[in-house]
Order: C-alpha cells, then structure tokens, then sequence
C-alpha cells in the first residue's frame, strides 16, 4: 500500500500542477478583437453557413480563442461602403457610370454609400455617406481625366480613412476602389512600397475591407507595361491584406466593370463578424494572424493583421 501511494502521490500531484496551470491559462486575460471576414466557397459556387466552432484564429503559432462568429451579410445589418474612383482615369470610365449606379442602388437599405474621387494623393467627397442611395449615386460624375493627376492612390485612401465618420463597433467598413494602382511618389516597386503599406495599416487599424478594380489611367504611366504591371500587384496587395479581393483583365480598361461589382456584392452577402481573444503584447498596435476554416468547403478572406491593445 506504501508503496502504491508513493506511486500515485507524486503522480496526483501533478496532475494538480497541470490542471492549475490548464486553470491558469484559460483564464489569462486576452483582448476581443472583432474583424470582418469573407466566406467563399473552396469547391463551386454554394458558400456554406459557418459556426465559430468551424473557424480557427492563429496569433503568430498560437491558437487564440473565438468567442462569437456573427453573420453580418443581412440586409438589415449596417454597412458604410465608400466607392473611391480616381480622377485620372482614362474616359472609358465613363462609360461605366451607369453600372455604378446601378450597384449602388441595389445595396440594401441599412448600407450607407459615400462616393469620393482620388485626386493628388486626396480624396475628394462628392456625397458624403447616406442611406439615401439615389443621391449617391447621382453624385457620380465624369472623371477629369488629363487634370485629375493621381500621383498617389494610396495616400488618397489614407486620407479617406482619417475622415472616416465615427460609427457603432458592429458598422461593417468597406472600400471599392477603382484606380490604375500606380504609385508616381517614387516609393519604388516592392511590396515593402511605403505608400501602400500605410494604406494598409491604415484600413488593418480601422478595420475596413477594401475591393481593387483596375482600370488604367490617362498619361505615360497609363500605358507603361511596368508601371501597370505594379499598379495591379500593388492593388492586389491592398485588398488581400486587408480582407478583400482585386479583379482585373490585363492591363486594358475592363470591358465591364459590372461582372466585378456582382462578385463584389456576393462577397458582402458572406460576411460575418468574427470576434477572439487577441494575446496582448506590451505595446499596443498591429498584430499578425491567420483565419482558417475547419473541416468546411470554404476558406476565409480576412485582414493579415489586426490592431490589439496593449495588456494590462
């Protein structure tokens, strides 16, 4: 019997270490962080309704918590989507207007619709966001053209993102951007672009998704294959890292923007509100993650990274 406890004492006592340190862990405080996500389908078209038990959420190599997984693709749930188009687009453009309107009259009435014209690094209001979608979509004009120099895309999303108008945490924050994506400040052609990163952080901090069109711009920078050829990996970069996603047809103006724009409004019929507990680092800002879906016929549009407060 002596000896018998002396096996089993040892044993039970840690047994109780693992189970305090088990105790421990699961109620080490981490921080919600709540992120719009996208659910495609992997294999043909029917995307599959998700569970936070179907989603996995990694913080660098850890597994981290999901506390909620909320369908935020209803009609009746609130939307600010911003159109940004640039300015120096070639006149084909125009030709596209009425597809525009015709996408934004079709977003349900919850959606708040702004429409701004990048201009210079600038972004320029021309309908500031209403649920009013007939007076938003009037308020698209013809593009300038020759004047409407676009030397910097990216800064005009920055700047759109600062004058955001403040709304519920629970406000799904989307961006379609129609540009050529080419960068003219000089911040050269990486990914590590400086221009395009701050976009980047600026959306991943504010929590908006962002949808790239290309269409290509008037001038040499129009139809130098190049400057093209970054312009769209530029674009591609912006909406993957952020959630979205980019289309594109060469490096010629699309013969319709609206096959894009349909794909687009599916895209927004199958988001959710994905809430887990963040690790907490020291400092607060941008973390990376990584968003997978278990055992479904889907996978996961979502931001690489996500703005984490600093812990206590």
């Amino acid at each position: 019997m002596k000896a018998l406890t002396r096996v089993l004492g040892p044993s039970l006592a840690f047994f109780a270490f693992v189970g305090s340190g088990l105790a421990l862990q699961n109620t080490a405080p981490g921080v919600p962080v709540s992120i719009t996500i996208t659910a495609e389908a992997d294999h043909g078209k029917v995307v599959p309704s998700l569970s936070k038990e179907d989603i996995a959420v990694f913080q660098g190599k850890e597994k981290r918590p999901v506390t909620d997984l909320t369908p935020s693709g209803q009609r009746d749930e609130p939307m600010q989507l911003l159109m940004l188009f640039s300015d120096s687009a070639r006149s084909s453009f125009n030709t596209e207007i009425s597809g525009l309107k015709q996408f934004i009259t079709s977003l349900p009435a919850s959606t708040e619709v702004g429409i701004g014209y990048m201009r210079n690094g600038t972004n320029q209001m021309v309908a500031n966001f209403t649920r009013d979608h007939a007076s938003a979509a009037s308020a698209i004009r013809l593009v300038s053209g020759p004047g409407g120099a676009d030397v910097s895309p990216y800064d005009s999303v920055s700047e759109a993102i600062k004058n955001w108008p403040k709304s519920s945490a629970e406000t799904r924050r989307e961006i379609v951007m129609i540009s050529s994506g080419v960068e003219g400040l000089g911040g050269g052609f990486t990914s590590d672009n400086p221009y395009v990163k701050r976009a980047i952080s600026d959306a991943q901090k504010a929590g908006v998704v962002v949808y790239t069109i290309y269409t290509p711009g008037v001038g040499h920078s129009g139809h130098a294959f190049w400057r093209a050829s970054w312009g769209q990996n530029f674009l591609s970069q912006l909406a993957d890292e952020t959630g979205g996603d980019s289309y594109m047809i060469g490096f010629g103006s699309p013969v319709s923007f609206q096959p894009f724009l349909q794909e687009i409004s599916e895209h927004l019929k199958h988001q959710y509100r994905l809430t887990f507990d963040a690790k907490p680092e020291q400092k607060a800002g941008l973390q990376a993650i990584r968003v997978r879906v278990v055992e479904k016929n889907a996978s996961i549009a979502a931001p690489d990274r996500v703005f984490v407060k600093a812990g206590m």
